[in-house]
């Protein structure tokens, strides 16, 4: 469906599952390959800012291999609440103080998506506003011991068991909370 992109050899710069399945599901062929890099980003960035500069920071690292055709896509997810910037927990604690904030409330889940070639780039943040129910300690802790939620921001994932029994209502995109803005990235990729 995407012609402008068949002379483009793909690269998905992320281990998630959920990131390689939406790609999948867009029809796209694609590569996987993953580079380490430091994920720290400026303190004056505002919660918008951070996962975009997070993923231009992904894409940085390609720029010594890229050859012509290639189009690397990076994306990363934050999960924000009262300016309270919530990214992967550490450990079982912290996942457990992560979703005890987020509980009762509203937050906003921000993902930075960057699509870097040789020499050109497009860079965008897609934001939902997600709303939990309160959340018993008992749901939390079972959650947390059958789900390991230590790779998702914010310590949780919509498409597991807390989404279907927390979440009461969201504004914006779903699969932008499940880890990549899909629809958008689709109108990008058209245009690239």
């Amino acid at each position: 469906m995407l012609n402008n992109l068949k002379d483009y050899h793909l690269i998905l710069a992320s281990q998630s599952p959920r990131r390689h399945q939406m790609l999948k599901e867009l029809g796209l062929e694609f590569e996987i390959r993953t580079k380490e890099v430091d994920e720290v980003y400026p303190e004056e960035l505002t919660p918008e800012q951070i996962p975009v500069y997070l993923a231009e920071l992904k894409a940085s690292a390609f720029e010594s291999d890229f050859t012509n055709n290639e189009l690397v896509i990076t994306a990363d997810t934050i999960v924000c609440v009262d300016n309270w910037i919530l990214g992967k927990p550490k450990d079982r604690e912290d996942a457990f103080k992560m979703l005890s904030a987020l509980s009762g409330r509203s937050h906003q889940v921000i993902s930075g998506v960057c699509l870097k070639s040789k020499d050109k780039k497009v860079s965008f943040a897609t934001t939902t506003n997600v709303h939990f129910k309160e959340l018993s300690k008992q749901e939390i802790d079972y959650y947390i011991d059958n789900y390991k939620p230590f790779d998702k921001a914010g310590a949780y994932g919509i498409q597991e068991w807390i989404g279907f029994i927390g979440i009461d209502g969201i504004e914006g995109s779903y699969f932008n909370v499940v880890g990549l803005p899909i629809q958008r990235l689709y109108e990008e990729l058209s245009k690239f």
